[in-house]
C-alpha cells in the first residue's frame, strides 16, 4: 500500500516550490508511483488511461470505459474518479479541463509545465521498500527456479518463455529479458534471446516490474566452463561492489571533497577506475554500467557527465559487463547498509570487497557466483562454482575470496 501521507507531503513541497496549483500523473510509473495501481491497458503506450493528480487531495481523470474498473481494483480510497464520455476529446483534454492554469504533468498537455517525475520519486519511502524486498524475493526466486532447470541444448528463446511464464505467476511482469548462451554472451552485451542453444554456458538477465516497481538481476550457469569465466566474473562483481560503495559514499556526501552534492558522474568516475584496477581499463565503454532504480528500470543511468543527485534510501542496479561475464543485483543503499533486495538465499556466493580507492568505503559484500549444472547434478559450491586457482590469469581480473552461502 503507498504512503499517501508521504507523497502528499513531498507534492506540497514541489507545488509550493514552482507556485503551482496542481500535478498530474498520466505515464504508468507515475501513475503507479502515487497510487500504487496501473493505468496500463496498452502495454506500448508511453500514457495510460488515466491521469492521477494532487492538488492537496487526490483525483483521477479517466473515461467512463475504465473508471468503474480502476475505482474498485486499482485505487485506494482517497482518490476521487472523475471520468468522461470515451468518445469526448483525449486525456489530456480532459485534464486540461479539470485544471486550473498554474498546472504541470508528466505527459503532454498544452500550456502545463513538465514534471521531472524520476526526482519526484527519489528518495524511497519505507513502504516502498518492504514493497521493493517482496519484488525482489519473487523475481529471484522465479529466475533461479528456471535456471536450475536448464540443459545445454536448451534454446534461447524457449529460456525466455519459461522465464516469463514464471514470473507471470508471480503477478511479475517482464519488460526486459535477455537470455545470451554462450556463443552470443561473449559477443554482444544485450543478448536478447534467438533459437541459438545455451552451449557451455549461459547468462540470463530480466527487469521485473510489480506495482510500478522495477528490479534488474543476472544469474549465470554453467555446463562446461571458459577458463575465463571465473576471473571476469569476479572482476566484473568486484567493480559492481565498488560502485555499490561509491553510491553509498555519494548518498552520504563524502565521494568527494567538492563542495557540491555528489552525483552519478561522480560514482561513474570510480566505476571507470575501478575496471582499470581489476584489469579491464576501458571495458565501461561497451555497456551502461547502471543505476538508481525503483518507480524505473533506471531512474538514471550514469555517464561520465551525469548530475543526477544520488539519493538515500534509494534502489541503485549496477551491471557491470567483462567480456562474456555480467553481476547485477538490485540493492537498497541507506546511508549505513546495502540490502540485495532481489536474493533468495539459495544460490550460491562468493565475498567480494570493493576497490580500494580514494573516496570508496571499505565494503565486503556476497555476490552471486556462476551455478554449475551437470547433467542431473547440480554444484552448489561457491568455490567450485567460481574456480579454484591460486592467482589471476592476465587480463581475468583479480582471484575471488572463498565461497560463502547467502
Amino acid at each position: 500500500m503507498v504512503d499517501l501521507s508521504a507523497r502528499a507531503a513531498r507534492l506540497d513541497a514541489y507545488l509550493d516550490d514552482r507556485d503551482l496549483d496542481v500535478v498530474w500523473f498520466a505515464r504508468p510509473n507515475g501513475f503507479a508511483w502515487l497510487t500504487g495501481g496501473s493505468n496500463v491497458v496498452d502495454g506500448d503506450a508511453d500514457v495510460g488511461v488515466a491521469a492521477a493528480g494532487y492538488d492537496g487531495s487526490f483525483r483521477v481523470v479517466t473515461d467512463n470505459i475504465e473508471a468503474d474498473r480502476l475505482r474498485d481494483e486499482e485505487l485506494p480510497d482517497a482518490f476521487a474518479v472523475e471520468e468522461r464520455p470515451w468518445h469526448e476529446g483525449s486525456l489530456a483534454e480532459a485534464v486540461a479541463a479539470r485544471s486550473p492554469e498554474a498546472a504541470a504533468a508528466d505527459f503532454d498537455v498544452p500550456g502545463f509545465d513538465a514534471v521531472d517525475a524520476g526526482r519526484l520519486r527519489q528518495p524511497l519511502t519505507e513502504g516502498d521498500a518492504e514493497r521493493y524486498r517482496e519484488l525482489g524475493r519473487e523475481a529471484a526466486a522465479a529466475l533461479e527456479t528456471v535456471c536450475r532447470q536448464l540443459e545445454p541444448t536448451d534454446p534461447e528463446y524457449e529460456v525466455a518463455a519459461g522465464l516469463e511464464i514464471a514470473l507471470a505467476s508471480r503477478g511479475v511482469n517482464t519488460p526486459v529479458v535477455l537470455v545470451g548462451g554462450s556463443e552470443r554472451a561473449r559477443s554482444y552485451r544485450h543478448y536478447t534471446p534467438t533459437d541459438a542453444e545455451l552451449g557451455d554456458y549461459a547468462l540470463v538477465s530480466v527487469t521485473a516490474e510489480r506495482d510500478g516497481l522495477y528490479a534488474s538481476l543476472t544469474r549465470c550457469v554453467v555446463f562446461d566452463a571458459p577458463d575465463w569465466l571465473k576471473g571476469r566474473h569476479y572482476a566484473a562483481s568486484r567493480v559492481e561492489v565498488t560502485a555499490l560503495a561509491a553510491t553509498q559514499a555519494a548518498a552520504r556526501g563524502d565521494l568527494t571533497d567538492g563542495p557540491e552534492p555528489d552525483t552519478a558522474g561522480d560514482v561513474f568516475a570510480v566505476v571507470q577506475d575501478a575496471y582499470e584496477a581489476v584489469g579491464f581499463e576501458g571495458e565501461w565503454r561497451h555497456h551502461h554500467q547502471g543505476g538508481a532504480a525503483g518507480f524505473a528500470g533506471r531512474e538514471w543511468i550514469a555517464t561520465p557527465d551525469a548530475d543526477d543527485p544520488v539519493t538515500a534510501p534509494m534502489g541503485y542496479a549496477w551491471n557491470p559487463t567483462v567480456q562474456g561475464a555480467k553481476s547485477e543485483d538490485t540493492h537498497l543503499v541507506t546511508d549505513d547498509r546495502v540490502e540485495n533486495l532481489t536474493k533468495t538465499g539459495r544460490w550460491p556466493t562468493i565475498a567480494v570487497d570493493a576497490v580500494d580507492l580514494d573516496g570508496v568505503p571499505d565494503l565486503t559484500l556476497e555476490r552471486h557466483a556462476p551455478v554449475v549444472l551437470s547433467g542431473d547434478d547440480e554444484v552448489d559450491d561457491a568455490d567450485e562454482a567460481s574456480g579454484d586457482d591460486t592467482g589471476p590469469a592476465s587480463g581475468d581480473g583479480t582471484e575471488p575470496a572463498s565461497g560463502t552461502g547467502e
